[in-house]
Order: structure tokens, then sequence, then C-alpha cells
């Protein structure tokens, strides 16, 4: 089931290339990914919850991108893309801080 959502996630997602060489590419390779990392990946999300609230933030972030497409409202997508990347950015900060805690409580 998960497998069925991630994918319709990905489609979706690839749904704001113009470009259908691009869409099929995206869409293969996420096939891919989800069938040969799917399990390291599962792992990552169940030690750090908090990817998995960021995750379901850039699903509602697209589909309000899609939505709004469908409305000839166009949003440049840089701003998805710097708003995803900053995200990741400090979520990769707090979980970097979130191990140095954890090790100094084991030192003590």
């Amino acid at each position: 089931m998960d497998i069925v959502f991630s994918l319709d996630s990905v489609i979706a997602a690839v749904g704001m290339v113009d470009n259908l060489a691009v869409m099929v590419a995206a869409v293969i390779a996420a096939v891919g990914v989800m069938l040969f990392a799917g399990k390291p990946i599962g792992d990552f999300v169940d030690r750090y919850p908090s990817v998995k609230v960021l995750a379901l933030a850039f699903l509602t972030m697209v589909g309000t991108l899609l939505v709004a497409e469908a409305f000839d409202v166009h949003v440049p997508k840089a701003y998805v893309y710097v708003a995803m990347a900053f995200s990741l950015g400090v979520e990769a900060l707090n979980i970097r801080a979130r191990s140095k805690r954890m090790a100094a409580k084991q030192v003590n």
C-alpha cells in the first residue's frame, strides 16, 4: 500500500513538469529507488519520525501547487525547490543536533 501511495505522489509531483520525457524518466527513477532503497529509507524514517512530518509537508505543498496550477495560477517552481531545500537543511541540522545530544548523554 505504501508503494502505491508513494508512486502516486511521485506521479503528482512529476506532473508539474512540462516535458513528457522528464516525467517518464522521473517515474522510472523513482520506482527504481523505491525498489532498492525502500528498506533503508524506511529504517531512516523510523529512526527520525520528524522526517515523516517533513515529507507530508512536501506532499501538501506539491498538492497545493497542483491545485493552484489547475486554476491557472502559476507559481515558479524555484520557490518550491528553494523551500524544500531550506526545510531539508533545517531538518539535517536538527538530526545532527539530536545525535550529538544522544552521544553526550551516553558518555555521561
